[in-house]
């Protein structure tokens, strides 16, 4: 399934800040079984397999489940974790963070602020000026050059 079809359903608004709250039956419906399993239930894309972690253009990135805007290309780095990274999200509003103790790791999973997906997670060793990293699963990011 193409991100045009995603972002065709009447929940994705790349201006609407209003919380998105449906059922995941309904989610399912709606998002590709990808971005499904990333966003409603956790998953993971393999590291180095996203089409965004080397990206360098320049542009926006949007929720693929919402259309909520998360962060500017301004804000990426070149990391080695295999996964698109970031060092500050384009408003403090665009994230929810919530403790992950699972696989015996204590690590932060970010949230899509709009919608509740899950993003990924963020650690303390990136660059300044916030020496964050933002590690992005690619299939839950829309980018929109510039």
């Amino acid at each position: 399934m193409s991100n045009l079809v995603i972002m065709s359903h009447k929940y994705y608004s790349r201006t609407d800040k209003t919380p998105v709250e449906i059922s995941d039956a309904e989610w399912k419906e709606i998002l590709s079984p990808e971005v499904f399993r990333i966003a409603r239930q956790k998953g993971t894309e393999w590291a180095f397999s996203g089409k965004y972690w080397r990206t360098d253009t320049k542009g926006q990135y949007y929720c693929a489940a919402c259309g909520n805007h998360l962060f500017t290309s301004d804000a990426k780095f070149a990391s080695s974790c295999g996964w698109p990274s970031f060092f500050e999200p384009s408003t403090p509003e665009a994230m929810k963070y919530v403790p992950d103790h699972t696989h015996g790791m204590e690590r932060v999973e970010v949230l899509c602020g709009r919608c509740n997906g899950h993003l990924g997670h963020i650690f303390d060793d990136g660059p300044a000026p916030t020496h964050m990293r933002y590690c992005m699963n690619s299939l839950m990011l829309d980018f929109e050059p510039e």
